[in-house]
């Protein structure tokens, strides 16, 4: 792939899931990069392959902008259709590409955490049970040898 359509699909891409601005900013930032790498001496070719799939670029980003916002990252200004926010590139190789992204809100993230600090308390309790199972059969008979011989020693 060549330079032109690895960014022509990181753009498509990212217009899926940001807003003109960033597409802006981070088309800025692959292109300069790209643009610095072939300035070194290498290929084009190298430093398309080195950065990978376009797509998979752009659901990072699209994944980083919205952690770091803690909502919704926006969608560009295009036609509005339901399929350019689900990100269906037809015709580009990605026709059955989805890209949907999960997020932990309200209640779901109370319970996510209560289970996940239960799951903590049995993990330690399953651990202090079978420390003390391997260690009981040793201490308990040795406890009632030393109260065996407390009491004989008062008498």
């Amino acid at each position: 792939m060549s330079k032109q359509e690895f960014l022509e699909r990181l753009e498509k891409a990212l217009e899926n899931g940001l807003n003109s601005q960033m597409v802006r900013e981070n088309m800025d930032y692959y292109r300069s990069y790209m643009e610095e790498e072939i300035r070194k001496g290498r290929s084009e070719e190298a430093v398309v392959e080195e950065l990978g799939d376009p797509w998979v670029i752009a659901q990072s980003v699209i994944s980083m902008a919205e952690s770091r916002s803690g909502a919704d990252v926006g969608y560009s200004a295009g036609n509005g259709r339901e399929e350019d926010r689900r990100g269906d590139y037809g015709g580009q190789g990605y026709s059955n590409a989805r890209f949907s992204a999960f997020r932990v809100n309200g209640w779901w993230r109370t319970l996510l955490f209560v289970l996940g600090i239960v799951g903590i308390l049995l993990i330690v309790f399953a651990v202090i049970g079978g420390v003390l199972s391997l260690v009981m059969p040793i201490v308990f008979p040795v406890l009632v040898v030393v109260m065996v011989v407390r009491l004989i020693k008062r008498r």
